[in-house]
């Protein structure tokens, strides 16, 4: 069996393992080995970039309802750049018109071609193109209401429509088209072409040398939830933003690979709206940043570990709960599962969500333990038991209610007020909506406050002592990283605050630590003073 030190050294040697591997195969990405015999003019086993001969280009989109097309037919021309220059950065907003197929549910395409100028694409043998579907599906999002004035009788009859339809998928039109060419005179190697790119690759044999035609991507990570606008049966047109930039190979390869990963994630039954979040990291981050977003969320995920190791670990060895708050446990595990609800209410992204859930299991133990709770079963009749205190335990106890004797004055009447101001002034989606919203309010707002007994009762024992410190520090490291993911990981304005809440309440704490010496005659965490530790028998020679 492996000790704890041994087992924690071991998490940390595979994380750092994991790390460098991480970083070598981003390397892998970004870095593609030129043809060796291109350096010295040679072409055998090369393939060349057609752009080299700079052509006369010509960008053309033409939307439809067929997934597949051969002929000019049953296509429409909504955009036309000539002389296109892959050099030059454009935006441009055009109408399309909708189908009616379209607006029955159905999907329109779109398709571009990259091709010579003067010369339509169906007639240009070295012509590129993509396809990409303007539409896509998704349930609406439900409308929000007013919980007091309620609303007229039409506006009850559409919102009972609108109810009875929601879990059904409808047809959301994609506003925006994001373009992209390759334009690097890169040679690569014939014989060792990255898999990514070859996939977006045509090759075409100009006299004794090959050439790839230029090198055309849609970047789908642009697509976002909030860019999608819902298609009626009345909508005739829709306006579309057609947007182009040039690109370098290391960020193509990138690239690919991140829209590979939210395809796989989508596979593994991430919503679109989850999926959303991945792209959001994505696109609204600079790219440096985005390496070192990657950076910490490694070491988040490492120091989430090993606060949950330590953490069970301290609450499955406690014997006691002398110097600990039982009201702070209750209230954490009562505000942990609050919290759940509300991101799953919110339909947050599970990169937030799942964690959340992890922490309230792990809170509803630690509350069985607290209260020295055990559950026997009289058929399929559960009966609780709880344990009784001793006379220290007791003494922390008077300290813990007096503590919250005087929050109560304070907090009760804060999340009243709270509760019935969002009642009148704000609009939900049903009255458990508001429940739900006015508990997390009042848990992110004020919920530091129930902290505070436990800094009571250190405060009365003048100890420090029994308190977790190894999980406290994992969770403090934790803590400052959500301080960073907090404005990069799109969640409810409340749960981004909370997160500099409690950086205040450790540093609290800190300051404690700091100012309660170790006295080696009090309890620890384990109910054990080192004063009553056994000593050791003396090694026999």
């Amino acid at each position: 069996m492996l000790s704890r030190s041994s087992f924690t050294s071991l998490v940390v040697g595979v994380f750092a393992v994991y790390v460098a591997h991480t970083c070598w195969v981003m390397y892998g990405i970004v870095y593609t080995r030129p043809c060796p015999a291109a350096a010295g003019g040679g072409a055998a086993g090369c393939v060349w970039p057609y752009l080299a001969r700079r052509p006369k280009l010509q960008l053309s989109v033409y939307t439809t309802t067929r997934s597949s097309i051969g002929a000019e037919s049953n296509v429409d021309l909504v955009l036309n750049v000539e002389d296109f220059d892959i050099e030059s950065k454009f935006e441009r907003t055009v109408n399309v018109s909708v189908p009616k197929k379209t607006r029955n549910n159905g999907t329109l395409y779109a398709y571009i071609f990259l091709h010579h100028a003067g010369i339509l694409p169906w007639h240009d043998g070295k012509q590129v193109h993509i396809v990409s579907p303007l539409t896509t599906y998704m349930v609406p999002k439900p409308e929000e209401i007013n919980l007091l004035t309620g609303e007229s009788a039409t506006q009850q009859i559409e919102a009972e429509k609108q109810t009875n339809a929601l879990d059904e998928p409808v047809s959301h039109w994609r506003s925006r088209l994001t373009l992209n060419v390759m334009v690097e005179d890169f040679v690569f190697d014939g014989s060792s072409l990255p898999a990514d790119v070859h996939r977006y690759m045509k090759m075409v044999q100009l006299g004794k040398t090959v050439h790839y035609l230029p090198i055309l991507f849609i970047d789908q990570l642009s697509n976002r939830v909030k860019d999608l606008m819902v298609i009626n049966r009345s909508t005739t047109e829709l306006p579309l933003t057609v947007s182009y930039d040039k690109i370098s190979l290391g960020k193509l390869r990138f690239w690919i690979h991140m829209q590979d990963a939210v395809y796989s994630l989508q596979q593994f039954g991430f919503s679109e709206k989850d999926a959303d979040e991945v792209k959001g990291i994505f696109v609204d981050t600079n790219l440096y940043f985005l390496a070192l977003t990657f950076f910490v969320a490694a070491f988040h995920l490492l120091f989430d570990f090993l606060a949950f190791k330590n953490d069970i670990s301290f609450w499955k060895k406690k014997r006691s709960m002398i110097g600990m708050s039982t009201k702070a446990v209750l209230w954490r595990c009562f505000s942990t599962v609050v919290i759940f609800l509300f991101l799953l209410d919110e339909q947050t992204s599970l990169l937030v969500l799942i964690p959340a859930g992890i922490g309230a299991v792990i809170e509803l133990w630690k509350v069985k333990k607290a209260l020295k709770m055990t559950i026997k079963w009289q058929g399929l009749r559960p009966k609780i038991q709880f344990g009784t205190y001793n006379d220290s335990e007791k003494k922390t106890e008077e300290y813990d209610t007096q503590a919250m004797k005087y929050l109560s004055y304070l907090l009760y009447p804060l999340c009243i007020g709270g509760a019935g101001y969002s009642l009148l002034n704000v609009k939900y989606k049903s009255w458990y909506s508001w429940l739900i919203n006015s508990f997390v309010n009042g848990v992110y707002a004020f919920g530091f406050l129930f902290m505070l007994p436990q800094l009571f009762v250190n405060y009365k024992m003048k100890s420090v002592a029994h308190l977790p410190w190894k999980a406290f520090t994992y969770k403090a490291f934790n803590t400052f990283i959500d301080d960073i993911f907090a404005f990069i990981i799109t969640m409810p304005t409340s749960h981004r605050l909370a997160c500099f809440r409690d950086d205040v309440v450790f540093l609290v704490y800190l300051y404690q630590r700091w100012l309660y010496p170790v006295d080696k005659s009090r309890v620890n965490e384990y109910g054990e003073s080192y004063e009553e530790k056994p000593k050791k028998k003396a090694h026999r020679e």
